[in-house]
C-alpha cells in the first residue's frame, strides 16, 4: 500500500468526483525562467555538472558538498532520497537556485521512473494511437483552463512538457521501456540541445498552438532518436500538469483507483505502509492491524529483502510495490528481517483490508478521566467511527479529550466537517472559495448533539489539509489548546475529474479558511503549546508508547489542570 495524503469534497457514488491531495511541498512558481537562469543543465550517468550562481552568504564548500551529494543520490536514481536531501539543503539555503533545480530535477525523474513501474500506463496509455494521445492533452488543457484555480497559459503548460520530455531522454527507465537506451548518447544530447535551444519557454497561442508545437517536436524525436510519437506526446500530458502546484495531477488508471481505495478506506493487498532504503531493503513503516502483513508476523520496523525470490535491497519503492501488489485471493513470498535482525519468511494472501480512521482510543489518566483518540485520517467511514470511540470512552467514564491528529495527511472534507460538527456547537466551521461560484461553500455547525468536554489537539508538521481544517476551526473558536508543532500547510482544495481511458485529472480548484477569514497556506497553523520534538522521531500509537511521548504528557498536565474544564 502506497500512503497518499489526500483532502477530498465526498464524491457522490455516480460521478466518482472529489477531492484530494498530495503531501508535498508547493514548487516555485518561477518555474522554468528559473530554469533559464541557470544555464544549460548536462547530466550524464557518471557525471553531473550544473551551471549555475554562488552562494553568497553560506559557505561555498558546504554548498558545493550538499549538491555534490545530491547528484550521488541522483546517478543511484535513489530519486526519494534525493528530494528529502535538496529539500533539507533548501531549509538552510532557501534561495540557491542550483539546489532549487536539483530539487526539481529530481521530482521529474521520480515521475518519470513511476510512470514506467506503473502497469496501467504502460497498458492503457502506452498503447494509445497517436489521435488519441494528441485528444487526451487537448482534454487536459480545456479542464485546466476552465477549472484550475490559478490561470495558467498554454506557453507555461507545454513549456513544463518540454522539460519534461528533456529530463525523460536522460532517464534510464524511460530510454529503456522505449527501446532507445542503445541510442547514441551524441544524438540525445543534439535532441536535448534542440529542444532547450528551439522549444524552452516557446510562446504558444492556445490549445490549437500548443497541439501543433507537441506533434512538431514528437515528430522531430521521431526522426533523430527513432522514439515512437506517444511516448512524447505522454509527457506533454504529465510533465505540463507539473505547471500546476503540487497537489495537482494527471491520474494513470492506477493511481485513479489507489485514490478511490483511500477514499473508500479499503483496498485489496498485504496492508502495510512502506518505503526502501537503498541496501537495505522494504522499510515497513506501519503494518495495518487485521491485515494479511499483521496475522503473517509482519511488524513496523521490519525490512523486506526479497518479494518472490526477487532481490529488492535496492529498488525503488514503486518497483517493490508493484512486485507486492496482486489480484485477490493470490500469494507472495517474502524474506524478511526483523527489528532484532533475525531472518524470517513466509507466504501471504493478499486480500481486501479496510483502513481505520481510528486505530486507537483508550483512556489514559483513569483518575482524570482523559482520554485518547487517534485519527489517522478522514474517510468516509470517519464520523461513524468517531461516534463510537467517543461512546466507547464515555462509558469508561471519559472527562476530557486528547485528539491527535500528528501525521495525519487529510482526507474527506465532508468528514472533516462532520467529526468537527459534534464538538463545535455553532457558527462557520470552514469556508472555500474558488474561481467558480460551484468551488465557493461555507460549512456551519448545528448545536443539536454537540459533545461538551475540554480537548487538547495534537498536531505536529505533518498535520495537513483536513487535519489543518480541525485544527483552524479548534483554535478559532477557542474550543480547545493546540499541542506540539507547527502544521503542515496546506491549504487548498482539489476535485477530480474523469477523462478518458480510465484516467483521472486532480485539480487544486479552491482555498479553504478557517471560521475567522485565515488561509495559512505555505505557513501552517501555530501551536498554543510548542513541544521540541525531532522530526524524524516517528509517532508510536501504543499504550507504552503514548506515556512516554512528550506531546502526550503535555496534553496530559493541561487536561489534569482544572482552568481547562469546560462548562456546557
Amino acid at each position: 500500500m502506497s500512503k497518499f495524503g489526500y483532502h477530498l469534497k465526498e464524491p457522490s457514488r455516480e460521478s466518482r468526483r472529489g477531492w484530494t491531495d498530495l503531501i508535498g511541498r508547493p514548487a516555485s512558481r518561477n518555474g522554468l525562467f528559473t530554469i533559464l537562469a541557470i544555464g544549460l543543465l548536462t547530466i550524464g550517468w557518471n557525471s553531473l555538472e550544473v551551471v549555475g550562481v554562488s552562494p553568497t552568504e553560506a559557505s561555498v564548500t558546504e554548498v558545493r558538498q550538499a549538491i555534490n551529494e545530491g547528484a550521488a543520490f541522483e546517478r543511484s536514481r535513489n530519486w526519494s532520497d534525493a528530494i528529502i536531501h535538496y529539500r533539507d539543503s533548501l531549509e538552510l539555503w532557501p534561495d540557491h537556485e542550483e539546489l532549487k533545480y536539483g530539487l526539481r530535477r529530481a521530482k521529474f525523474h521520480m515521475q518519470i521512473d513511476r510512470r514506467y513501474t506503473d502497469t496501467s500506463y504502460k497498458k492503457e496509455l502506452m498503447n494509445l494511437s497517436e489521435r488519441h494521445a494528441i485528444e487526451l492533452l487537448d482534454e487536459v488543457l480545456y479542464k485546466i483552463h476552465g477549472h484550475y484555480v490559478d490561470s495558467v497559459s498554454s506557453t507555461y503548460f507545454i513549456a513544463h512538457g518540454t522539460e519534461s520530455i528533456y529530463l525523460a531522454l536522460n532517464n534510464e527507465a524511460f530510454l529503456e521501456e522505449n527501446g532507445i537506451f542503445n541510442t547514441g548518447m551524441q544524438q540525445l544530447k543534439q535532441s536535448r540541445k534542440m529542444l532547450f535551444d528551439q522549444y524552452w519557454n516557446k510562446p504558444v497561442n492556445g490549445p490549437d498552438e500548443a497541439k501543433q508545437i507537441v506533434l512538431e517536436v514528437a515528430d522531430r524525436l521521431n526522426r533523430s532518436t527513432g522514439i515512437k510519437k506517444v511516448p512524447v506526446i505522454l509527457e506533454y500530458v504529465f510533465g505540463g500538469c507539473n505547471s500546476l502546484d503540487d497537489y495537482s495531477a494527471y491520474l494513470t488508471p492506477g493511481k485513479l483507483s489507489d485514490l478511490y481505495s483511500n477514499i473508500e478506506g479499503e483496498f485489496v493487498g498485504l496492508g502495510i505502509e512502506m518505503k526502501s532504503e537503498v541496501g537495505k531493503g522494504v522499510h515497513l513503516v506501519n503494518v495495518l492491524p487485521e491485515s494479511p502483513a499483521e496475522e503473517g508476523g509482519l511488524l513496523s520496523g521490519d525490512y523486506i529483502t526479497h518479494i518472490d525470490q526477487v532481490d529488492v535491497l535496492n529498488k525503488p519503492t514503486d518497483e517493490a510495490a508493484t512486485l507486492i501488489t496482486g489480484k485477490q485471493g493470490t500469494r507472495v513470498h517474502l524474506r524478511w528481517t526483523s527489528t532484532d535482525g533475525r531472518e524470517k519468511t513466509g507466504y501471504f494472501t493478499r486480500r481486501e483490508v479496510k483502513v481505520k480512521s481510528i486505530p486507537f482510543a483508550e483512556i489514559l489518566d483513569s483518575k482524570s478521566g482523559i482520554g485518547y483518540i487517534r485519527l489517522a485520517g478522514f474517510q468516509r467511514t470517519t464520523a461513524e467511527e468517531f461516534d463510537a470511540a467517543l461512546m466507547k470512552l464515555k462509558r469508561e467514564g471519559m472527562k476530557s479529550l486528547i485528539w491527535d491528529v500528528r501525521g495525519n495527511p487529510g482526507g474527506l472534507l465532508t468528514a472533516a466537517v462532520e467529526v468537527l460538527d459534534r464538538l463545535i456547537d455553532r457558527g462557520v466551521l470552514v469556508s472555500t472559495k474558488g474561481r467558480t461560484n460551484d468551488q465557493n461553500w461555507t460549512y456551519s455547525a448545528h448545536s443539536l448533539g454537540t459533545w461538551n468536554f475540554p480537548i487538547v489537539l495534537l498536531i505536529d508538521g505533518n498535520s495537513a489539509s483536513a487535519s489543518e481544517i480541525v485544527a483552524g476551526a479548534i483554535r478559532d473558536h477557542q474550543r480547545g489548546t493546540l499541542v506540539g508543532r507547527k502544521s503542515y500547510g496546506k491549504w487548498s482544495v482539489q476535485s477530480i475529474y474523469p477523462v478518458s481511458h480510465s484516467c483521472g485529472l486532480r485539480l487544486t480548484t479552491a482555498k479553504f479558511y478557517s471560521p475567522n477569514g485565515h488561509n495559512h497556506s505555505e505557513v501552517g497553523v501555530e501551536p498554543d503549546v510548542y513541544v521540541e520534538r525531532d522530526k524524524k522521531e516517528p509517532v508510536r500509537v501504543n499504550r507504552d508508547a503514548l506515556m512516554t511521548d512528550a506531546d502526550v504528557l503535555k496534553a496530559l498536565e493541561l487536561l489534569q489542570d482544572t482552568q481547562l474544564t469546560r462548562t456546557p
